[in-house]
């Protein structure tokens, strides 16, 4: 079946089929329809099989066909996108433009960590769809920037993943200055309870689709476990990339400070890496991802900030070289390669200490995970696990989360320590700027944080239930506007807000 099928205009299938696109994937081919019929929709199915386009291209053709403004008329908001991360918000923004290339419509982008007034600017001027994180949108609405009372169509893009980051608060907030009549579309990467019971209190009368099981990894995907010890692990990722020339390699780390520790020696060993997380100003993120999309840079190590915020087409690998605390993110790890149908590689260095996370990956995905072991890097037999969170951050493997002081990523992934928004801007007020307190350290190892920022979203403990209001209670009582606590880049690993 082809694009033209699917009730699409011409113009956008014109685009397209200039970006190369034919034959639509199975979540488009149900999305598509779905949402020109201008009802609510629930629509699950695993990262990288096209969900963007799912959405923006029948919500371009609805706009273009409902009431579009008079000539000369100023353009207010009918679309608003809600994504978790700055880069996927920048990536479904260029995905809007891209097949709205011969259509009278405009969007924009907003995030946090840059300056402010750009973004009122493009709002002063007018536009159709706005893309964005949820902490921006507030600052945005707090100053009295954005009208979204003509509102016509929302869309919680990765719906899971903002109420793994603790985005419930926020979403209260942004929907009680909607209007009530109005379209709304969640699209997820997996299909939990969760978003169910979401949609239960949000969605009129959904159509439902999903298109895979839960927590499925693509089958294209070639999924190997080399066993190592925790301080050969550096060794045995240059010997991997240099001995099979991988290039485009996207390496997930626990924390931010390993992320920065292994970027730096790849290099020394001359693979050039950068790294990219919360702590990074949005400059810097930025030019490492265009670099890396650009394939002249050859590692790309991130923290799981990255996970759901990294579409390249045809990526070929995707290293764990720690494995994350919650097996859900295993999936959306490597969901980064395999997209669209294309195929891919996923590798995972495991060092003793992460057994029992290995297993809990296994169990969620539903297969074992084949294991290679590498001459010369064979592990020690006797070797005793410990605590992860206990480790000291040396050059092998072992990350610990941040000690007592370090600071937590920004909602919106904002400049530490009370630095100024990168590029150069103002921040007008921009909850971004604002410093972040020390977390206090608990008995047990957990830790509670002051008062979160913008698009910094809390973690939940570690039984996986939130401090926050259960998403049933999403549209009701009075939205709070305390927040919670900060976040490491990795959600849900022990910690708990406040």
């Amino acid at each position: 079946m082809s694009f033209d099928s699917l009730g699409l205009s011409e113009p956008l299938l014109r685009a397209v089929n200039e970006l190369g696109y034919t034959s639509p994937t199975p979540i488009q081919l149900q999305a598509i329809p779905a949402v020109l019929n201008g009802g609510d929709l629930l629509a699950g199915a695993q990262t990288g099989t096209g969900k963007t386009a799912g959405f923006t291209l029948p919500i371009l053709q609805r706009l273009s066909q409902m009431s579009p403004p008079a000539a000369g008329a100023k353009r207010h908001v009918r679309a608003l996108i809600l994504t978790p991360t700055r880069e996927l918000a920048a990536q479904v923004e260029e995905s809007v433009r891209a097949y709205g290339k011969y259509m009278k419509l405009k969007s924009t982008v907003m995030f946090g960590g840059v300056g402010i007034n750009p973004q009122i600017d493009a709002l002063k001027r007018g536009v159709d769809i706005v893309v964005a994180t949820p902490g921006r949108l507030l600052d945005h609405m707090q100053q009295k920037t954005i009208d979204v009372s003509r509102l016509e169509i929302l869309v919680l893009d990765e719906a899971d993943r903002m109420l793994d980051m603790g985005f419930i608060h926020d979403i209260k907030r942004v929907l009680a200055k909607l209007p009530p009549k109005r379209q709304n579309l969640l699209f997820s990467a997996t299909f939990s309870d969760e978003i169910k019971t979401l949609a239960d209190g949000l969605l009129d009368s959904p159509a439902l689709i999903e298109v895979a099981r839960r927590n499925t990894t693509a089958e294209r995907i070639e999924q190997k476990i080399y066993p190592v010890d925790r301080d050969k692990k550096r060794e045995l990722l240059t010997h991997l990339i240099k001995q099979n020339n991988w290039f485009q390699v996207l390496v997930f780390t626990r924390t931010k400070h390993g992320a920065n520790r292994l970027a730096e020696q790849l290099g020394k060993d001359g693979i050039s890496a950068l790294a990219i997380h919360g702590n990074k100003s949005q400059s810097a993120r930025t030019r490492a991802l265009a670099e890396f999309k650009d394939q002249t840079l050859q590692v790309l190590v991130a923290t799981d900030i990255a996970a759901r915020g990294i579409d390249i087409d045809q990526l070929p690998h995707v290293v764990n070289f720690d494995l994350p605390n919650v097996p859900e993110d295993y999936v959306h790890r490597i969901g980064r390669t395999g997209r669209a149908g294309a195929t891919g590689e996923a590798v995972s260095l495991v060092c003793v200490d992460e057994h029992q996370l290995l297993k809990d990956i296994e169990r969620l995905i539903k297969r074992p995970i084949p294991q290679e072991i590498i001459a010369g890097f064979e592990p020690d037999p006797n070797a005793k696990p410990e605590p992860i969170q206990r480790r000291s951050q040396g050059g092998g493997g072992g990350q610990r989360s941040p000690r007592q002081g370090q600071g937590a990523p920004r909602r919106d992934g904002g400049t530490p320590n009370g630095g100024k928004p990168a590029g150069g801007g103002q921040s007008n007020g921009s909850r971004d700027s604002r410093a972040q307190k020390p977390a206090s350290a608990k008995p047990n190892g957990n830790s509670t944080t002051a008062a979160r920022k913008p698009d910094a979203p809390r973690p939940p403990h570690a039984g996986g239930q939130r401090n926050a209001p259960g998403p049933g209670a999403l549209l009701g009582g009075k939205p709070r506007g305390d927040g919670g606590s900060g976040r490491r880049d990795t959600p849900r690993s022990g910690q708990r807000g406040r």
